[in-house]
């Protein structure tokens, strides 16, 4: 299987139906610390940091990563040095290659 960091997100404009659970727990190994929330729809994950400023700096990294893709996370950050990432294709209103693609990218700073 291709490294998920390795492929560039394609323009979802809707039209396609969301992933199944089937069908996309091919990527879940290469982003095993996101959990599958809201009915295997949307893929979510909390970072921590030592500080706000770490905190910020990941999120401005995250921001230019999302923008270079194309494909928007929802981004909350909380208790100073925590970072909550919630990934879905909005236009689909569920999971498609795209989320795991980010996420795994989003996982190459975070660590």
């Amino acid at each position: 299987m291709d490294d998920l960091k390795t492929k560039k997100c394609i323009p979802c404009e809707g039209g396609l139906a969301a992933m199944t659970r089937e069908e996309f727990s091919k990527y879940l190994d290469q982003v095993n610390d996101w959990s599958v929330i809201d009915n295997d729809t949307k893929i979510e994950r909390e970072f921590t940091f030592k500080d706000f400023i770490e905190a910020l700096a990941f999120v401005n990294a995250a921001g230019e990563i999302a923008e270079k893709e194309g494909h928007h996370p929802n981004i909350y950050i909380h208790s100073w040095n925590k970072v909550k990432m919630t990934v879905y294709t909005h236009s689909i209103n569920g999971l498609s290659e795209n989320d795991f693609i980010l996420a795994a990218k989003i996982d190459a700073i975070g660590r």
